[in-house]
């Protein structure tokens, strides 16, 4: 996967990078302990890393961010090796969209589903192109199911139940950052994406019949 970097400079003058691919460092606080705030539906048992994976690829984002509130104006710029992005947007969108990403390739199994979204990242996506996109990896993932004699899901059955899944996940992961977090600059950003998986398994069929229009298709039948 393309190593994505955040460049976020602040009103004040504050410049901050995050390296999307970074590696954790060696000494990680208690808070990234598997049991703080554990998710209710946590696959993850005995005989697993100690640490919760997200809760780590989570930890630079609570370290910059954690002390500033989610309203503050910033310049981001996201860089990869095939392009540059830029916009002017509030913090908790600009941290929501890398955090997005970081949940995407943490390993936490509730989440695995998003990762090959992670490869054609997409800063600051809106809603209608994030259900674009989730819909098309998830019946890509499906036509490659039914090549291996597998059983496709073209009722979008296993999509909607595991964006089910993972806003347990999200609301587990805000008591993370509330308990360590003194303002509401990463707490928010995770609300932000939490709406989408709370609003998505009920509106991906409405969703669509808007993008069947982009087909040149009608939205009945």
């Amino acid at each position: 996967m393309a190593c994505f970097t955040y460049h976020l400079r602040f009103e004040d003058g504050t410049a901050m990078t995050v390296a999307a691919l970074a590696a954790a460092p060696p000494e990680l606080p208690d808070w990234t302990a598997l049991s703080f705030h554990q998710c209710p539906n946590c696959p993850l048992g005995a005989g697993a890393p100690p640490r919760c994976p997200m809760a780590v690829a989570f930890l630079p984002l609570v370290e910059l961010f954690g002390q500033r509130v989610s309203h503050e104006q910033v310049i981001v710029r996201v860089e990869a090796p095939e392009r540059s992005t830029a916009t002017r947007t509030t913090l908790q969108r600009a941290v929501g969209s890398l955090m997005g990403l970081l949940a995407a390739t943490n390993g936490c199994p509730r989440v695995d589903f998003l990762a090959p979204m992670a490869h054609f990242h997409l800063p600051f996506s809106s809603e209608q192109e994030t259900i674009y996109r989730v819909a098309s990896s998830y019946l890509l993932a499906q036509y490659f199911a039914a090549r291996e004699g597998g059983l496709p899901d073209w009722q979008f059955d296993g999509l909607k139940a595991a964006y089910q899944e993972l806003q347990q996940v999200n609301k587990a992961m805000a008591g993370r950052l509330r308990a360590v977090s003194s303002a509401d600059g990463t707490v928010n950003a995770l609300i932000l994406l939490d709406l989408l998986a709370k609003a998505l398994p009920g509106s991906i069929d409405d969703a669509l019949v808007d993008v069947r229009e982009i087909f040149g298709l009608s939205g009945s039948g």
